[in-house]
């Protein structure tokens, strides 16, 4: 049997932008989409934190270190710039191996990664 479980995911990433005229996805950091273990194209759920949206969309990669988290079209109807959201991705994988799997969490501080 397989499941679907939690692979990853940025836990409480401030909004930068929002560009409604953009073809859609989010747009992440490179550097924060290494972290969590997240590839371009990769399908994720956006949780807001400020007004309880949820939805999903694809990734697509930001500048390197720049702290990007950037919705992009009809997704920019859904947020607004400084809300508060969480991006999860999950993965399928069979029963026994979703047991002892370990999902890769990411805290940023001010959508930076610290030491």
């Amino acid at each position: 049997m397989m499941i679907e479980v939690l692979k990853s995911k940025l836990h409480c990433v401030t909004v930068t932008e929002a560009n409604l005229n953009y073809m859609g996805s989010i747009t992440i950091d490179e550097a924060l989409m290494e972290a969590a273990g997240l590839v371009p194209g990769e399908k994720v759920q956006v949780v807001d934190n400020n007004n309880g949206e949820r939805f999903e969309t694809y990734v697509i990669v930001g500048e390197r270190n720049s702290g990007c988290i950037c919705l992009n079209g009809a997704a920019a109807r859904k947020v607004l710039v400084g809300d508060t959201v969480i991006i999860i991705a999950y993965a399928l994988m069979d029963y026994e191996e979703a047991k002892t799997f370990r999902p890769r969490v990411v805290f940023p501080q001010n959508n930076r990664l610290t030491d």
